[in-house]
């Protein structure tokens, strides 16, 4: 039996076919193209998302023809919370509005102050900041009014796939409240939250939890796609939830710690611990919980760093790691923050910036990207410091995503965190989780475990002891850093 996963990711769409019990039958993936049109924005076309899925599915399909005669389902993942309106015809009113699009500084202003931030952290597990849907949606009613009014439906990436698949409107749960439209407690939408995005309640979906049936390829969709009609669909998965729950985070105290464009901390839990410095999710197992932190910026300050540092190079990050490696933990007391993009959890600061600190002549190539490679440990260390802060203790640490590959790196974070770090390798990504999904949610499988079996378990880096003083005081000097900065950031507007 099959089952295909796809990930509607910022700059690509990725596809996975799997077989049961443990084989990877096929891959492909197409980019995407992130929009800026004015500073601060990030935007996408929806309907690249669905010419890609179209090119995906028939390539997935031709690779591996047995499938489309055993094909349990299909899921899709995607990033969250984005946002996408659709007409009455269910068309694109305008580009998606992405996650990490900051253009409603102001309407964000102005909700803080006529809103009770700790009600509506009780009430959606989340904090009132710039991810939310409603101070996005309240700059819609400012600047495009008629977009609004034009709406007849508001939903996010993988859903609108979802509804290309199937003609059927819906709203997975997790984009519903990291949203800020639903109530933690009851999965349901809040009547006051949606009051506070000045929407039509009409506009808003069904939500839906992920593994359940979605509905079926519609005739249309087989013909644009190569899907045979007919076949299950399920409600989809946020590809951070998706991620985690392929890498294995299936017990409580799992931790794991992605490292692709962003960085990323992600826990199981069994108790959902609301607090406005991290995100809360629903975990694909029914019970559970994932409390997250995603950075702004990880790989994505790397990848700059490298073409100043090593320009032209074709491998510049392994050379990096070289030089890296010899260098002393605390890198001799440079401390930089990594925040080119501004930050987000646990901070939650738009108007932060990147800064190297502690310059002397004597620093190195070597010193300027171990530095680097340790601020991101650092900032993620202050999440690991918020999850124990609220009683959720880390048992188990996992990396996944392409800077796990950098043995260099991950040593650094075991080092960091104390604490063992394994290294996942083939590792697909959502895609898989989404994949997994689609096969429990149309009973091909009954075993929420299984999905670990298609990924594997690599090198364990184990910490150093004796680097755990010179880390200890790089991170305090790295959290004062931010704090005495941080009034400079508001005035650099």
């Amino acid at each position: 039996m099959f089952a295909i996963g796809l990930d509607i990711g910022t700059t690509s769409t990725i596809g996975i076919l799997i077989e049961l019990p443990n084989r990877v039958a096929a891959l492909a993936t197409r980019p995407a193209t992130l929009s800026a049109p004015h500073p601060g924005w990030a935007e996408a076309d929806p309907r690249q998302w669905w010419e890609n899925v179209c090119d995906i599915c028939q390539e997935l399909l031709a690779a591996e023809p047995r499938a489309r005669d055993h094909l349990a389902g299909i899921g899709v993942a995607g990033m969250l919370p984005a946002l996408v309106l659709l007409d009455a015809k269910g068309q694109p009113l305008r580009p998606s509005i992405q996650q990490s699009d900051a253009r409603c500084d102001a309407e964000l202003t102005e909700l803080l102050a006529t809103t009770d931030p700790a009600a509506f952290l009780a009430t959606t597990g989340n904090g009132l900041n710039q991810q939310v849907a409603a101070p996005k949606l309240r700059w819609l009613a400012r600047h495009e009014p008629e977009t609004l009014a034009a709406a007849r439906t508001l939903t996010g990436s993988y859903d609108y796939i979802s509804w290309r698949l199937t003609g059927q409107r819906t709203a997975e749960r997790n984009w519903a409240l990291e949203a800020g439209f639903l109530n933690l407690q009851t999965a349901e939408p809040d009547p006051a939250l949606i009051a506070l995005a000045g929407i039509d309640p009409a506009i808003l979906p069904p939500v839906r939890e992920g593994h359940t049936i979605l509905g079926e390829i519609t005739a249309e969709a087989a013909q644009a796609t190569g899907l045979p009609a007919g076949t299950k669909v399920i409600a989809g998965s946020a590809d951070h939830i998706a991620s985690a729950y392929a890498a294995g985070l299936t017990e409580e105290g799992d931790v794991l710690l992605k490292f692709g464009g962003s960085a990323d901390i992600l826990m199981a839990s069994a108790q959902a611990k609301p607090d406005d410095r991290l995100y809360l999710d629903y975990h694909s197992i029914p019970g559970l919980y994932v409390p997250n932190g995603c950075m702004a910026s990880g790989g994505s300050m790397l990848n700059w760093l490298a073409t100043i540092l090593a320009p032209g190079e074709a491998k510049p990050h392994a050379r990096l790691d070289q030089l890296a490696a010899i260098i002393p933990p605390g890198s001799e007391g440079l401390s930089i923050l990594p925040y080119p993009l501004g930050e987000k959890s646990p901070l939650h600061d738009p108007l932060a910036r990147a800064t190297f600190t502690g310059l002397s002549l004597n620093h190195t190539t070597g010193h300027l990207w171990r530095a680097t490679l340790e601020s991101i440990g650092y900032a993620l260390r202050h999440h690991a410091e918020v999850f124990r802060e609220i009683g959720h203790p880390i048992h188990r640490l996992r990396a996944s995503d392409g800077g796990s590959k950098s043995l260099v790196w991950m040593q650094i974070m075991a080092d960091i965190f104390q604490m063992p770090v394994r290294v996942l390798t083939d590792h697909p990504g959502s895609c898989l989780g989404a994949a997994w999904l689609a096969m429990i949610g149309t009973g091909a499988s009954t075993n929420w475990h299984g999905v670990t079996n298609f990924v594997g378990e690599g090198r364990v880096l184990h910490p150093n002891p004796a680097t755990a003083a010179a880390h200890d005081e790089a991170y305090t000097r790295f959290r004062s850093l931010y704090g005495a900065l941080q009034p400079w950031f508001g005035r650099a507007r």
